[in-house]
């Protein structure tokens, strides 16, 4: 069953009083939102602010202590990782996984297999599934010509590219992308994330991001979210979270949040 979202529904996520302690420490306290179809919604804060936990939470990594994660109006609070990637959740890491060995199609490739449960005995056999699907993925990020070139071998920013071709190969409905611009040179940061627009414009796919250049956030996000010690204390749009005072407070001691133009301020 494909995990595309109907197109009559604008609600993918909603989270409520999610709630997660570790030794007496509240890493996650009551946060709720929500997440509409086709939205490109950052969640920003400094280190430490619970922002990871909150992705574990929203993957299966972690189990909440209390509150409830719905996708698509169905309760997957509790459920493992791979329950929830089946159910339409993707996620890209801060450090990129991919099989260096393999070459760019074949990476996409098993991506694939893996979405359709296909078995093979050979992996002679297995090169040979989804190949024009692999290659389809790979040209949506701008990695078709490097189709047969070894993982292993790729520049970091083309990395990053086919990681995303390698999460969207599930059909997400929901893509969850953990600092996906870190390590990348500025330009390349704002070449993953005009992509990633173009793609949330195109397939009407949701995508939840953390990110610590705000540049990337404020040029690109829809909407954002920032978090200080495990709690929402404010969400709006870019001239919103810009001008709000405890924002302010949290990032510069009360200055501005564009104080220096291109640098990382989380």
């Amino acid at each position: 069953m494909s995990a595309q979202v109907n197109m009559a529904t604008t609600e993918v996520l909603r989270v409520d009083t999610l709630c997660k302690s570790f030794g007496g420490v509240d890493a996650v306290d009551n946060v709720s939102f929500t997440v509409q179809q086709s939205e490109l919604l950052a969640l920003i804060g400094p280190n430490g602010a619970g922002k990871t936990t909150c992705f574990n939470m929203l993957n299966g990594q972690l189990k909440p202590d209390r509150g409830t994660v719905s996708l698509m109006g169905e309760n997957i609070t509790g459920w493992d990782p791979r329950r929830v990637w089946r159910r339409g959740v993707g996620r890209t890491f801060q450090i990129t996984a991919t099989y260096s060995s393999m070459t760019v199609a074949e990476n996409v490739q098993m991506a694939l297999i893996a979405r359709h449960r296909k078995t093979f005995s050979l992996f002679s056999r297995a090169t040979r599934l989804y190949v024009t699907e692999a290659l389809t993925l790979l040209e949506l990020v701008g990695m078709q010509s490097q189709a047969q070139r070894s993982a292993g071998i790729l520049a970091y920013g083309d990395l990053k590219r086919l990681e995303l071709a390698i999460a969207l190969a599930h059909d997400p409905v929901l893509l969850l992308m953990d600092e996906p611009t870190a390590g990348m040179a500025p330009g390349e940061r704002a070449e993953l994330m005009e992509l990633t627009a173009g793609i949330v414009a195109e397939r009407g796919l949701s995508v939840l991001f953390t990110e610590h250049d705000m540049d990337v956030v404020f040029g690109h996000a829809d909407r954002i979210m920032v978090l200080n010690r495990g709690q929402l204390i404010a969400q709006g749009d870019a001239d919103t979270i810009r001008n709000d005072k405890q924002v302010q407070d949290v990032y510069l001691g009360g200055g501005s949040m564009f104080a220096a133009e291109g640098s990382d301020h989380a």
